[in-house]
């Protein structure tokens, strides 16, 4: 599931096989939840300036003062390929595909892809809306903090959700930093003290740095397969720690699945 961590190694990847390289060839195709095509033939013989992860926004910029940027939501993928290489998967799921001579980089099934000018994106809604970024080294937590406090009356839960709060959680970090400070998910951020929300931010962020090297999410400090992670997608098995079966639910309108331990994360709220 793509959050902050998976996008800040994409960018890595990327940025390695792109920047300082000439598109020859870029095309975009409408698939499952793409209907807004942008006609990448502007970027064709322009330069690959940068590379950036900005949350989960991924923003590709070129020498001729364009920008692609896109978002993964649940299920895409950038995928990085020598020429004519095989693909790990179908052409029909290919979103956006940028060619150099050197390698093709191509991003599957993601429901947001725009090419934006310098003004497009000084304006861009989602891109202003961004809360501090928790991968950034500019990372403000100050600032994250008094975002959250401005949602005092949600459920912590979709607070730690809220891009506008802080970027770069998912669902996967909501759960487990939740169960790391040992904080109900489902109490209003109100029931929580500054030092209890600056205790969530700090854990976030460490554990976003520690699993930007790629491979399997860990959050529990061991590797071992089905031994990654403390609650997340493991509803119904003891808690690591107490031994309480965890327990799942719907949570927020996007309804989105909150993974706890009701002792070890009890709350009198």
């Amino acid at each position: 599931m793509p959050e902050g961590d998976t996008i800040f190694r994409t960018a890595e990847v990327l940025r390695a096989a792109l920047v300082g390289r000439r598109i020859v060839e870029a095309r975009a195709q409408a698939g499952p939840g793409l209907r807004h095509v942008p006609d990448l033939s502007r970027v064709v013989a322009a330069t690959v300036v940068s590379v950036e992860a900005r949350g989960k926004h991924l923003l590709i910029g070129f020498d001729n003062g364009l920008t692609l940027r896109t978002h993964l939501r649940m299920k895409g993928s950038w995928h990085r390929y020598r020429p004519g290489e095989r693909w790990r998967l179908p052409v029909r799921q290919a979103s956006v595909i940028l060619e150099t001579a050197e390698s093709v980089a191509v991003l599957f099934n993601a429901p947001t892809v725009e090419l934006l000018t310098d003004a497009d994106l000084r304006r861009s809604k989602p891109l202003r809306e961004l809360g501090p970024d928790l991968l950034s080294r500019s990372f403000d937590a100050d600032e994250a903090l008094r975002h959250l406090r401005d949602r005092d009356g949600e459920e912590l839960g979709n607070a730690l959700l809220d891009q506008r709060a802080m970027a770069g959680i998912g669902n996967v970090y909501k759960s487990e930093v939740a169960f790391l400070e040992r904080l109900d998910p489902w109490a209003p951020v109100a029931a929580f003290t500054d030092d209890q929300l600056l205790g969530a931010l700090r854990t976030a962020r460490r554990l976003l740095q520690a699993n930007t090297r790629g491979g399997a999410r860990v959050t529990t400090g061991s590797t071992a397969p089905g031994e990654g992670l403390w609650v997340y997608g493991r509803s119904g098995r003891p808690c690591r720690r107490c031994g309480t079966l965890i327990r799942s639910a719907r949570q927020g309108e996007l309804a989105r699945l909150t993974y706890w331990c009701p002792r070890c994360q009890f709350s009198s709220t």
